[in-house]
């Protein structure tokens, strides 16, 4: 029998399942952002979501690198479904515990989540701790070299080895430009789509330039985490207008080019910090 929209499946503060857009959905409350909005509008920015739904078709392969809980993974598995897989990278012990937890409660075996990071090479890194008890953005946390938290793998995303990759997804806190050079040979070989954050003034010309000269054309996109056609038909912003900044970068010989969208032509575009009635996540 299906679940209607909405419903708690299980509440057991500080964790809650609610039926939520694309599925059953594990969130954190104290997770100021990801589990805030699922709680609120029963999905994460969807318009992102959309996105990649748009991009997936069944029997792709497409790599979530910075996966979370999944509120991207569980959606971008049943777009490559049937033949597809994802490939879900997260290095937060508990953030991949919970992957784990709404791939499994979604039936979705074409998932292969990693308890990882992602960079330029095999190796190590530290994951901080996460203080449960104050809300934050749980997905607002950097991998170090060293210090206190948790160590945990490093792996480049050349070495899984993959016969196909129609699409990557990176999210993962001003690191993007170590996991890119980490896939350059997967990215020269299958020629993906890469959707990319690109949030840090200090670090957008490098991450630009270093696209660019991939031969793939990047248009700006900033959705906002609101949607006034949300899944709960919550009809208030609750996060103030905040966006996420990203790149959609198509390879140039692609035929498939975004019609309309804002293109980055150089090093130069500082179009991240002048968008018109949003702030950064």
């Amino acid at each position: 029998m299906a679940v209607p929209p909405g419903t708690v499946i299980l509440d057991n503060p500080p964790v809650r399942v609610r039926q939520c857009r694309h599925g059953a959905m594990l969130y954190h409350l104290n997770d100021a952002y990801v589990g805030r909005s699922l709680d609120v509008y029963g999905e994460y920015s969807e318009l992102e979501a959309r996105l990649f739904c748009h991009i997936l078709r069944p029997g792709m392969t497409a790599v979530d690198v910075g996966a979370n809980i999944g509120s991207f993974t569980v959606p971008m598995a049943r777009a490559v479904f049937p033949g597809g897989e994802v490939i879900a990278i997260e290095p937060q012990r508990l953030l991949h515990q919970m992957l784990c937890a709404n791939v499994a409660l979604n039936g979705l075996r074409n998932v292969r989540a990693l308890h990882a990071g992602a960079g330029r090479a095999q190796g190590r890194a530290v994951a901080p701790a996460i203080d449960l008890a104050v809300p934050r953005n749980f997905g607002a946390v950097a991998l170090a070299d060293s210090g206190a938290g948790e160590a945990v793998d490093i792996v480049a995303l050349d070495a899984l080895g993959l016969a196909q990759c129609h699409f990557v997804k990176i999210d993962v806190e001003g690191m993007e430009a170590a996991v890119i050079e980490g896939a350059a040979e997967t990215i020269a070989r299958c020629r993906p789509i890469l959707y990319v954050e690109n949030a840090y003034a200090d670090k957008s010309p490098a991450l630009i330039e270093q696209l660019l000269a991939l031969d793939l054309r990047l248009y700006r996109h900033v959705p906002p985490l609101f949607n006034p056609d949300n899944f709960f038909a919550h009809r208030h912003d609750i996060f103030n207008r905040v966006a996420s900044y990203n790149m959609l970068c198509v390879p140039r010989e692609s035929a498939n080019q975004p019609a309309g969208a804002h293109e980055i032509h150089s090093p130069a575009d500082r179009w991240s910090w002048s968008a018109p009635n949003s702030r950064p996540l």
